[in-house]
Order: structure tokens, then sequence, then C-alpha cells
């Protein structure tokens, strides 16, 4: 005579089905695919210059300016979230006839797994300082060379200051990210300004900081939106902003507007913005305001700028962390937005403070 199997243990049986592959399809969704291989016959093409690192990995870059070789200052330029190499304010918005009076050579380099840069898996807030260094010198830009970031590259000025500093000429920030939990930012500020952000950007600095497994899976599911500069939300766009914007697109042809679109993500949207999401907001080993000055005898300067119409980086923070570290140099830019660098004049003043003594 047969066994007879209940009901209840039928379902319990499927059930557990159901639920392991559940289990499985979360995990697979929390997981990002592979980055697409640079060079390979189904990857993106390498048309630029490129130095490889000791670890193997290469670094991308453009120059522009004067003759490296006849350069007075020599600069490394760190761009910002979504962008890349070739989009940076010495070339589309410095004046020509400035930038060959004060000798100035730019090596514009894409961050690791943006553009042509190869991806870093072990990417840090404090590795992309020793990328810069080893950079620097396998260019043989000399033991001093000055840094200058935009926005999430500007944040990685931070680490610059923190890590190498024995190495920098000087150093600009330029709208630089601020991480909401850096521990010497007072709660009443940031709680401020965090709840000035947008409901998804909210959410996503939070999947960040707390879950950075999951970033990749949160922008790029379709149930919640997901971090508003990823399309380009309208509202944190500044009117500055939208006209700084109106006059770089209008300048560049069908082609030109889609590579500033494709060419920074082209290996894969994980291995640029979601990991500068996780490290930018993430955490950090160190706190911008406990940096030490990295020019006690006036040998080199530090310059903030910021436009006080910034939407996208909150600009009472940037007073406060400006007002605690005496020696940052602190520049607040009228009816400015966090296009800063492109608005007119902006460059050629950050160019004058910083090189104020090479003329």
């Amino acid at each position: 005579m047969s066994k007879s199997i209940s009901s209840p243990a039928i379902l319990s049986k499927i059930l557990l089905v159901i639920f392991v592959g559940l289990l499985a399809w979360a995990y697979e969704t929390t997981r990002p695919p592979p980055p697409r291989s640079l060079g390979s016959p189904d990857g993106p093409a390498i048309a630029s210059p490129r130095i490889k690192l000791r670890d193997g990995r290469h670094i991308a870059y453009e120059e522009s300016g004067v003759p490296k070789d006849t350069a007075k200052a020599k600069i490394i330029y760190i761009h910002g979230f979504g962008s890349s190499k070739y989009y940076h304010p010495f070339a589309t918005a410095a004046s020509p006839a400035l930038v060959k009076e004060l000798g100035v050579y730019v090596a514009s380099i894409d961050r690791p797994g943006y553009g042509e840069s190869d991806p870093d898996p072990k990417r840090t807030v404090k590795s992309l300082a020793f990328d810069i260094e080893e950079f620097a010198d396998q260019l043989n830009l000399g033991p001093n060379f000055y840094v200058v970031g935009f926005s999430m590259g500007g944040q990685v000025i931070w680490s610059c200051l923190k890590y190498i500093p024995h190495r920098l000429a000087g150093a600009v920030l330029i709208s630089p990210g601020i991480n909401y939990w850096w521990p010497n930012l007072p709660s009443n500020l940031t709680n401020e300004a965090y709840s000035r952000q947008l409901k998804q950007d909210q959410w996503s600095y939070w999947v960040a900081h707390h879950l950075p497994w999951l970033t990749y899976w949160w922008n790029t599911q379709t149930w919640f939106p997901c971090f508003s500069l990823i399309h380009g939300h309208p509202a944190v766009i500044s009117p500055p902003d939208r006209e700084v914007y109106a006059k770089l697109f209008s300048a560049m042809n069908p082609h030109q507007l889609e590579t500033v679109r494709t060419q920074p993500k082209q290996q894969g949207e994980f291995e640029s913005i979601h990991c500068d999401l996780n490290i930018g907001f993430g955490k950090w080993d160190f706190d911008p305001m406990d940096i030490k000055n990295p020019f006690p005898n006036n040998d080199g300067s530090v310059q903030l700028w910021m436009g006080d119409e910034d939407l996208i980086v909150p600009v009472t923070l940037q007073r406060y962390i400006a007002e605690q570290v005496k020696w940052v140099n602190y520049h607040e830019v009228t009816g400015t937005g966090h296009t800063l660098p492109y608005a007119d004049g902006v460059i050629d003043d950050i160019l004058k403070r910083l090189l104020k003594d090479l003329k």
C-alpha cells in the first residue's frame, strides 16, 4: 500500500521552492553585470593615451594647455559624476591667452571605470589619491603638481590632501560633493540640508551609505525613481545651470552630444556612477575637517569654490566646512550654480587665484 502525502507537506515544499527561487532572483538582480572590456572585439575602443599602473590597470588622459616641458604649472584635473576627461573647463571655458601667460599644462584623467580608464574592483576613498600620485610620476610631472577637481572629482581632492599632501603644489575643489555622514558635520545642519534634497536622492544616498550592495539594483529597478542626476532631473538644475548647459550643448554637434551622454559610462554604469555613489556617500576613514594644513609655510594654497545657487551640493554645509578648515580659501560666487567653473570668467579667476605667484 503506497504512502499518502499530506496536503500541508506538499504546500510546504512548494513554498520552499518559491522562496528559494525568489532568493535566487533577488541575488541576481543585485549583482551588476561584468564591465564591458576596453579594447575587446565587442567592447569600447581605446583612442586615448593611457598610463599603466603597477597593478596592471590603466588610467586614460588628455592633455591641454602649453607643452608639459615648458609649463610653469602642471595640473591634474579630476572630472565629476557621469563625466569624463574630455569635458573640463580648462579646455572649454578658460582663456587660451591666460593659460599661455601662466604656463598651464593640464592632464585631465578618466577616473577608474569611467571612459577609457580600467575599473578598480578595490576602489576606495584612499585609492584614487595614490593612483593620481603614480600617474603623476609616470607622466614625469615632477615632485609637486596641482590637483583640481569638480563635483565628485572635487570630493576626491580631500583624499589627495589627506594622503599625498607632500606631492601637492596647490589644490582646488570646485562644487565638491559632500558626504552627509562626515562625523564633524553638525546633525542640525545635515538634517536640514538632507531634507531639502529630492526624496529619491535621499533614498539613493541612504542606500549607498547603509546598503552599498543594493546600489546597482536601486538605480536600475523601475519601481521607484533612482538618483536624480542619472537622468538629469530638472528639479536639481538651477536657472544659472540651465544657461550654462544651453551654451555648452549648443556648441556641440550631434556626435559630440551623443559622446557626452554615452562615453563616460561605456564600460557600465556600476563601474562608474554607481561606484561613485558608494564611495562618495559611503563610510570614510577620515573626516575632511580633521586634515592638517598641507601648506603651513604658505608655499601653496587650497581653494574651495561654490555657487550660491547650487541645488546639488548644499552650500550651507560647504560654508560650515570652510569655516572649520581655516586654511581653505573659500570663494562663493553669486548667481552661479553647480556648473560654476563653466560660467563666464570663473575658471580664469580660479587659475589666477591658484597661480597668482607664477606671473
